[in-house]
């Protein structure tokens, strides 16, 4: 029996025939990197392999990495396999990973969705012969409304807010959603402040994106003067000593799982926006129909109902685990990664 052309084992997911790794867990030689969130991009490898625009904010969260950077679309061969980055949409600089070897081609997604974000290169549909895909909200109830609503729900939160006197403190991971909502916030209302991991990491993407003017929270920061305006804070702030100089302040949270109301009620969040840099049931269905292929690998998230439905529909689906944790439900990013984002 031949050996697939990528494989998962105990370090993360294999390409025998090139000897290298794919968003590996463990430390490896080699290894292709689909974006920087802490799940996907480890520290310890030998060597990094990334889009290039990727390489500043992958930099800033493991320090000084050998890593070399591919632009989308390139091709680059090793040991005779081809490989090629392709824009996943997920966050900024994140990619799918296209590997071909003698007329096989597997496509590995990373995280992504297909909504235009406004901060990410756009999902590109790549054609394979398997597909690896995510399927953190692979549940018919996650179903997204179009950014511009939501958006404009948060922004009218924010003005109700600043009209009763209150200070607006919205949530989101530090890398990839507080920059897409600091794109989209509507700076007329009010200042935008930041928590120091979402301050640092924005200035990492600066160069990169147009984003508004914010202002870092320091200890010389009052409450006074956040009276308002809104604050951008990661949602390992929420409950920390951190927000209790805010009071009087209004919660809310911009995530998929605000599809739930349980998930906002044990969060203690005022406020939920259903806003994710994953896509929805909908999503990975139109995404997995444009790759045209037949072959589907489920990972992290609803694996096991999402396949079922892949094969009433006539796919050769299955599941395999990883140690990819898609939109994490009680903790983010940032303490995965030690606070360094």
């Amino acid at each position: 029996m031949l050996t697939p052309l990528l494989v998962f084992n105990e370090n993360g997911i294999y390409c025998e025939a090139a000897d290298v790794y794919i968003d590996p867990w463990r430390p490896v030689n080699k290894a292709i990197i689909s974006h920087s969130h802490a799940d996907h991009s480890r520290w310890g490898h030998k060597q990094y392999i990334t889009h290039h625009t990727n390489i500043p904010i992958i930099k800033h969260r493991l320090g000084e990495i050998n890593v070399s950077g591919k632009s989308y679309d390139e091709t680059f061969t090793i040991n005779n396999v081809k490989f090629s980055l392709h824009p996943a949409g997920h966050i900024i600089g994140s990619s799918q990973i296209r590997v071909e070897h003698k007329g096989e081609v597997w496509v590995f997604t990373g995280d992504y969705k297909i909504e235009d974000d406004g901060i990410s290169q756009v999902f590109e549909p790549v054609k394979c012969h398997t597909f690896i895909t995510e399927c953190t909200f692979g549940l018919p109830p996650f179903k997204w409304e179009p950014q511009e609503l939501v958006f404009n729900n948060i922004n009218t939160w924010w003005d109700t807010n600043k009209s009763e006197g209150k200070t607006s403190v919205l949530f989101g991971y530090s890398l990839g959603k507080a920059q897409r909502l600091l794109k989209h916030l509507d700076s007329s209302i009010g200042k935008i402040y930041t928590h120091g991991a979402i301050e640092n990491m924005t200035e990492v993407i600066r160069p990169m994106i147009d984003l508004p003017d914010t202002t870092l929270i320091t200890k010389e920061t009052k409450k006074t003067d956040l009276l308002g305006h809104i604050v951008l804070a990661p949602p390992s702030a929420h409950g920390s000593t951190w927000i209790r100089k805010m009071v009087p302040y209004v919660t809310a949270s911009a995530s998929g799982w605000m599809t739930f109301r349980g998930a906002r009620r044990r969060r203690a969040i005022d406020k939920g926006f259903v806003l994710s840099d994953h896509c929805d049931w909908q999503g990975l269905l139109t995404a997995i129909k444009a790759t045209e292929a037949h072959k589907i690998i489920c990972t992290h998230g609803y694996t096991d109902i999402f396949s079922r439905y892949l094969r009433e529909q006539g796919y050769d689906a299955r599941t395999e685990k990883t140690q990819y944790e898609g939109e994490l439900t009680d903790s983010e990013v940032d303490k995965a990664d030690g606070g360094k984002s």
